[in-house]
């Protein structure tokens, strides 16, 4: 049977810092969606990567006295060992100085090019490196960009070539109305509707070699005479044709281009019609993901995402993470913390990523909220009820009680309100389901006390029928747990199975 095509992608980091922890949080999230399409029998392509092209790279590798490639290796390797550590499943991983990257984001530019959508002209911007974007009047602050208040606006004029992107404004609006959900949540779709209504003003695609050569080369043949290798792609160009680079889409479209992006290979009682490509990313990245990158997949006549789901930010004591300031916090760190308490600590970040984080407002995170979340839910939670219903099943349930109670469990469905939030993409939510479980379960072995009726040979019986309640409701709590703690979740399982106490 062919299974349904699904497409999720993060976005691809800048690879100028050590990961930082809203990194973590994409990832994580992508994964629990990634693990429930999965679960629901969807063939899934989960994406990431990393962005390793512009001015910031180059910048810092002539800092440290490295070559830039030198600089992305190391930075790369640091994400890919992240992924690794968090236990993101079945994972892709891009990066854009791939050979088979390089050669698409040079295809695209050839067929903008081809279209009409690719010319030259000279311009004078301000320009913010830290968000490598053109940055208006209206979007600065005392002449600051707001995100980079650390970081001297630039003024840059040169000549260099420019997508049109004013072209694409009735289409993008069209786009908009004809996909009421393309962009989750309603306010971040309100937002980049308003920003397309206002007007778009071509963008720049390209950068003098002389100036800033790390980058993909403009593809000979396709650039004004005697441009040939003077110019290479600005970063956002290049880097969000990654979202398909990753397919084999280059020179011809590949199989899994085919397969996860036109979706040509869904059945038809699976609706065909509804192809499921999804982008995860920070509300920083909701004009390049919804508007620049919609354009381009225009332009290139390749279909547009069906989906584009915007996280807010982790801030850290009242202020966004900034290296600067000093609170970032290192997901490397977190992880670290709990290793001594706990066999799964890559799944406390989880865990907090995905029930203490808002699905798509800010959120205020630090060392210590960690740790008060850790402490009430999980060691407190979670933890201590597993210990007591399992002391409790080892001493008065045989094997047999817990070959019935497992089938029992194998019947149980994961609930419709939580399938509803994970449908639409609300992490949080559906997290929280779980937690209320786990707290019902406390109130009520409290209001059946049955460690006090298995003193009385009267009451044992009782006792059992309550424990095995108990369990099959520590099923069904692992069962509705395993996309956000699937170790934690086979764990409680394997706990359940053979009967025994957690050591």
């Amino acid at each position: 049977m062919i299974k349904k095509p699904f497409y999720i992608t993060t976005t691809l980091p800048y690879v100028n810092a050590d990961p930082h922890i809203g990194f973590a949080m994409e990832i994580v999230r992508a994964d629990v969606v990634s693990r429930y399409k999965r679960g629901k029998g969807y063939d899934v392509f989960f994406n990431t990567g990393t962005d390793e092209h512009g001015a910031k790279i180059y910048e810092n590798s002539i800092k440290e006295g490295v070559s830039p490639q030198e600089y992305v290796d190391i930075y790369a390797k640091k994400f890919r060992e992240l992924t690794a550590l968090l236990n993101i499943e079945n994972v892709n991983f891009i990066r854009t100085t791939d050979d088979k990257h390089v050669i698409a984001a040079k295809e695209i530019w050839k067929r903008c090019y081809k279209n009409g959508d690719i010319y030259k002209k000279e311009y004078k911007i301000k320009y913010c490196i830290g968000c490598e974007l053109e940055k208006t009047e209206s979007e600065l602050v005392d002449n600051k960009c707001p995100i980079h208040p650390n970081r001297n606006i630039e003024v840059r004029e040169e000549e260099n070539y420019f997508f049109r992107w004013s072209k694409y404004q009735k289409p993008l609006l069209d786009l908009y109305q004809a996909h009421p959900d393309f962009v989750i949540p309603d306010f971040r779709f309100n937002e980049i509707k308003a920003f397309v209504s206002r007007g778009l003003e071509d963008f720049s695609i390209s950068r003098l070699k002389s100036k800033m050569p790390w980058g993909v080369a403009v593809p000979a043949g396709y650039c004004d005479m005697g441009d040939e290798d003077k110019h290479v792609m600005y970063v956002w160009f290049d880097a969000l044709t990654s979202y398909i680079s990753t397919l084999d889409w280059g020179e011809s479209e590949g199989n899994n281009f085919k397969k996860y992006w036109l979706q040509t290979s869904t059945p038809s009682d699976l609706s065909s019609d509804h192809r499921e490509v999804v982008q995860y990313c920070g509300k920083d990245n909701l004009r390049q993901q919804s508007a620049m990158w919609q354009a381009m997949l225009m332009s290139a006549g390749i279909p547009n995402s069906t989906n584009i789901i915007i996280n807010g930010f982790i801030i850290s004591g009242g202020v966004k993470m900034s290296k600067s300031i000093g609170n970032v916090i290192s997901p490397f760190d977190v992880i670290n913390n709990y290793k001594s308490v706990t066999d799964f600590p890559e799944e406390v970040l989880r865990f907090i990523l995905c029930h203490e984080v808002s699905t798509y407002d800010d959120s205020d995170v630090t060392m210590d909220s960690i740790h008060a979340a850790y402490t009430a839910y999980l060691q407190n939670g979670i933890g201590n009820q597993v210990n007591r219903i399992m002391k409790l099943s080892s001493l008065y349930l045989n094997n047999e009680d817990i070959k019935n109670i497992l089938e029992k469990a194998e019947q149980g469905k994961l609930s419709n309100e939580y399938t509803s939030y994970l449908d639409d993409y609300k992490i949080n939510e559906a997290l929280h389901i779980v937690t209320a479980k786990v707290k019902a379960l406390d109130e009520y072995i409290q209001s059946t006390e049955p460690f006090k009726l298995v003193k009385s040979d009267n009451d044992m019986q009782k006792a059992k029928e309550i424990i095995g309640q108990c369990i099959l409701n520590l099923c069904d709590i692992g069962h509705h747990l395993y996309f956000f703690m699937p170790r934690t979740s086979m764990a409680m399982y394997n706990f359940i199975k053979d009967n025994k106490m957690p050591e």
